[in-house]
């Protein structure tokens, strides 16, 4: 993704019809659904695109290995076998950790013999509130462990005073630092103050080099929303017809059922189209998600719930 030049003047002039917006939202959740081996398909579809996450301060070396593992086999084989999909090299999109994690992912993903991508957290995640010199550094060790994908946070400060040019300045540094990493930019969109502001935060994000923008860090009061993702989505459609550059859209924070998962790529559909459906344009970040989408799958496979046993979270 190139880096663009900061168009002030059509970012000032932008103002989100907030109403509008909420109620779009409302509809999307009331109205639109997918059924039985449709939804089965659309469920596996969401695996592909999860970034399955951990970021725990009992994270441990034993743990990420497990989580490794789920990332490879993130649906029970006889599921798959029972769906005629055992054969389709169905893992998560990405394992997301803490920095410090980085390097025992990398080797738990290639011991497996597996290229599931490692993805890190960086720049004084969740707040941002170190020093840019603090923030950069943490993105270069990141990958030189091997992280390849960085999902940085931006100073929801920049945002919140209408520092655009600072905003732009600090993400254009951090996608220098990333190097050849993708570069996925979260918002904090829940500590923004508005969605007009997520808007023009998505923009400058976009025109810095993000090749994806995220929701949230997981970790704010209010995290993915459908008022917000429909802003972004927006933005980047903006940002698409402007500059012909596609860049991905990652929710994350609380998405946490199949249902949140089927409503976010209906969302991606209508917005975007089916260009933006595939992991390379889209991500979910999420922790328990898996879990659930294993066990709706279990249901349709099976007719019946799962216990609790049947399905260990590896």
């Amino acid at each position: 993704m190139g880096v663009f030049f900061l168009d002030l003047g059509s970012i000032s002039r932008v103002q989100v019809n907030q109403p509008a917006v909420i109620r779009h939202a409302e509809q999307i959740q009331s109205r639109r659904t997918v059924k039985k081996d449709w939804q089965a398909a659309w469920l596996l579809r969401a695996v592909t695109c999860i970034d399955l996450t951990t970021l725990s301060g009992d994270d441990t070396p034993s743990n990420i290995h497990r989580l490794c593992y789920k990332a490879k086999h993130p649906i029970r084989e006889d599921l798959l076998r029972a769906m005629n999909m055992h054969d389709k090299g169905i893992t998560t999109a990405a394992v997301c950790v803490y920095p410090a994690r980085v390097a025992d992912a990398v080797k738990a993903l290639k011991t497996s013999g597996c290229n599931i991508p490692v993805a890190s957290v960086a720049t004084g995640f969740p707040a941002a509130q170190t020093s840019l010199k603090t923030r950069l550094e943490e993105i270069r060790i990141a990958v030189e462990d091997g992280a390849k994908e960085i999902d940085i946070v931006i100073n929801r400060t920049l945002v919140l005073t209408g520092q655009w040019e600072g905003l732009y300045e600090e993400i254009r540094q951090f996608r220098q630092a990333c190097g050849d990493a993708h570069m996925k930019t979260i918002l904090a969109t829940g500590e923004l103050g508005s969605l007009t502001n997520v808007y023009k935060a998505s923009m400058v994000a976009m025109m810095a080099g993000s090749d994806f923008i995220k929701t949230s860090t997981g970790k704010e009061a209010v995290n993915a929303t459908l008022p917000v993702g429909i802003v972004m989505m927006r933005a980047i459609r903006d940002f698409y017809w402007k500059t012909g550059n596609k860049v991905g859209f990652k929710p994350a924070g609380g998405i946490r059922t199949a249902k949140d998962a089927l409503t976010w790529l209906i969302l991606m559909k209508e917005e975007l189209g089916d260009e933006w459906l595939k992991s390379d344009l889209f991500r979910l970040g999420a922790s328990t998600l898996l879990s659930d989408i294993e066990r709706q799958i279990y249901h349709h496979v099976t007719g019946r719930y799962a216990a609790y046993h049947d399905l260990p979270m590896a």
